[in-house]
């Protein structure tokens, strides 16, 4: 198993083949191309696997004849990083416009609990000075 240098800018198709793999822990090309939203080919499938493989997103195992595929991080260390990638992008980096956005788009969806929620992690983050 190589390690690559990871980059956080993913194709659709490719953010839809890592929510497959996150979604089963591990997967195979054609339990990848099971799970995906009107399939490519099984070939394309195996291109883009090599591509993720690549870019340092996914790492594989051989079982028998088959190529098992793993993601190379915890899905919540690669959302991070997706996210600073969106904040930089499409918020100039502020993360205060990013949820303002955010609780703009979703204010009335929020139930109590997530309210109460995000006003402890502000209390926090108050507290702890950031």
């Amino acid at each position: 198993m190589k390690k690559q240098q990871s980059t956080p800018h993913l194709s659709r198709r490719e953010r839809q083949i890592m929510d497959v793999v996150y979604g089963r822990g591990r997967a195979s090309a054609a339990e990848v191309r099971a799970g995906l939203p009107d399939p490519p080919s099984y070939s394309a499938v195996r291109t883009l696997l090599s591509i993720l493989e690549t870019k340092g997103h996914l790492t594989h195992v051989t079982e028998g004849s088959r190529y098992i595929y793993l993601p190379t991080q915890p899905r919540e260390h690669a959302g991070r990083a997706a996210l600073r990638q969106v904040l930089r992008t499409f918020y100039d980096g502020s993360v205060g416009q990013a949820v303002a956005a955010l609780l703009d788009a979703s204010a009335a969806g929020l139930t109590p609990e997530e309210v109460a929620g995000i006003s402890r992690l502000i209390a926090r983050a108050r507290k702890e000075g950031r």
